[in-house]
């Protein structure tokens, strides 16, 4: 009578030392939850793949996925920052590479969307094409040029985007986009940091008319907004967080049986403790 009850042990053992091999299974699900937390926010994640610029006001220019940044809200921590002279030539070259540096490879989606949103302000002649300001074309045709934002992956442009003056005192939304091609959709971290530049060219002519004359001209002024008003939002794909990919795999290379951790080792123990129960079974029979 007492041994069926000791090859019913065996199978309850065998359970438990299943549910005893599972257990890392769980904790490396806590530790990947701890580890994503302690993620610095200024790097992309799965929650956050938009770029934005951001200056100090004092020609320090940067850029990262954070979308808040106290030290870098401009002059006066006014949001956006600005240059103005009034009789002269405003030479606008703002690089705003990522710091800190990128530390993740990336995958952009094929086919996927670059989105460009920056909202930005001139006053003065930036048109060398025309007359109607202080840029003549056959007298001064290089101390006016359009705006224009291109987009470096590491040393190597991917992107530009020129806009032609608009009415000079104003505001203006500046949208533009471009679709991922296949064969330059992986960024490499370090050797791919992002950097976003802003050219542009603007001429005042402003003159006060001294003691007795009378104010003339329009002097010149470009200003562009920091944060959200600066942004360019990346196509990146959901499979650039597999740690297969991060270690310098293919994308989508971990294969289905590691997308739950452990898979491998679940299946192994459930055969195991199968085996274990079938096994007494049969010693009950044949008894």
């Amino acid at each position: 009578m007492c041994q069926p009850l000791t090859m019913r042990g065996k199978a309850v053992f065998a359970v438990l030392v299943t549910l005893f091999l599972m257990t890392p299974v769980q904790a490396g699900d806590v530790s990947a939850q701890q580890q994503s937390q302690d993620e610095d926010p200024r790097q992309p994640s799965a929650n956050n793949t938009t770029l934005y610029i951001w200056a100090d006001g004092m020609n320090q220019f940067w850029s990262h996925f954070n979308s808040s940044d106290d030290e870098g809200m401009g002059d006066d921590g006014s949001g956006e920052i600005r240059e103005q002279k009034d009789d002269g030539v405003i030479t606008i070259k703002q690089r705003f590479t990522m710091d800190p540096t990128l530390d993740k490879r990336l995958s952009m989606t094929v086919g996927g969307e670059f989105r460009g949103n920056f909202n930005i302000y001139y006053e003065g002649d930036a048109d060398s094409t025309d007359n109607a300001g202080p840029c003549q074309p056959g007298q001064t045709p290089n101390d006016c040029d359009w705006l224009n934002i291109t987009v470096y992956k590491g040393q190597s442009e991917i992107y530009q985007y020129t806009e032609s003056p608009w009415p000079s005192g104003n505001w203006k939304n500046i949208q533009f986009s471009w679709f991922v091609e296949e064969g330059n959709e992986t960024w490499d971290g370090l050797n791919d940091n992002p950097l976003i530049e802003v050219t542009m060219k603007v001429k005042g002519d402003y003159q006060d008319g001294g003691l007795f004359g009378f104010p003339s001209g329009e002097p010149a002024e470009f200003a562009i907004e920091l944060g959200d008003g600066g942004s360019l939002l990346m196509p990146i794909d959901d499979a650039s967080w597999d740690e297969s990919f991060q270690e310098g795999g293919e994308l989508g290379s971990s294969g289905d049986s590691e997308d739950t951790p452990g898979f491998t080792l679940v299946v192994a123990s459930a055969a195991i403790a199968m085996a274990a129960f079938i096994n007494t079974r049969k010693e009950e029979t044949e008894e």
